[in-house]
């Protein structure tokens, strides 16, 4: 008897990719060159996974529409120039054991990995190119596609891309954004602590397991796994 699809869901920034400093740097010229006053840099991580408007709208809730949608295009704008400056996406490396992680999982027939990821799919597509990353993915979901985290439209598209079904399906993220999606898409969830959420704040999203460390990524799936086989 064939094993069931497994598939695991992986979010980028803060799970994958230590893009941190890109995305700090980015935000705070796009305050400044709108006069606006620069957040925290942990406010700023702490709105990482969310849809660009989504995100500037909780970190200034009191800024116009407009203003918004401006400030949205100006990261945009900011972030494209930082690209060019610093070497691409690869200036954002992976973390730690990320790479053998993949590889292990994608060696296995009945394992298919997919991303879903509040950056935009021009961002994945320079992330994957950057990192040779895109022949470990059978489907990605992007933030320019789908409703903000933590609405599950992104997980229920990885779902209909596969033909996985949600008992047999993995969240993998940083956020309490991305444990809250998983669970409202029907997800099993396993949260990481290396990325911009604290350990309480999945813990409280309601992670089903919490690790520290890539080389747990794959023991961590397969307990999840067996629990819904």
């Amino acid at each position: 008897m064939n094993a069931p699809l497994r598939l695991a869901v992986f979010d980028m920034d803060g799970t994958l990719m230590d893009s941190q400093d890109f995305i700090v740097e980015a935000m705070t010229r796009a305050f400044v060159d709108m006069g606006l006053d620069v957040p925290a840099r942990s406010e700023i991580l702490s709105i990482v996974g969310l849809s660009l408007f989504e995100a500037i709208s909780r970190l200034k809730p009191n800024l116009p529409e407009d203003r918004v949608s401006a400030a949205s295009q100006k990261y945009k704008d900011m972030f494209i120039k930082l690209r060019a400056e610093r070497g691409g996406e690869a200036s954002a490396p992976l973390y730690p054991g990320a790479r053998q992680a993949l590889e292990d999982l994608h060696k296995r027939d009945e394992v298919l990995l997919g991303v879903a990821t509040g950056k935009a799919m021009r961002g994945v597509d320079h992330a994957f190119k950057a990192h040779d990353l895109a022949g470990f993915f059978v489907t990605k979901q992007t933030a320019d596609l789908h409703p903000s985290k933590p609405h599950p439209s992104m997980l229920l598209s990885c779902l209909s891309d596969t033909g996985a079904v949600k008992e047999n399906a993995v969240m993998i993220g940083d956020t309490s954004f991305d444990i809250e999606m998983g669970r409202a898409a029907g997800f099993r969830t396993l949260g990481v602590t290396w990325g911009y959420h604290s350990e309480s704040a999945l813990r409280t999203a309601g992670a089903d397991i919490l690790i520290s460390d890539f080389a747990d990524v794959v023991a961590a799936l397969d307990e999840l796994w067996s629990v819904s086989a």
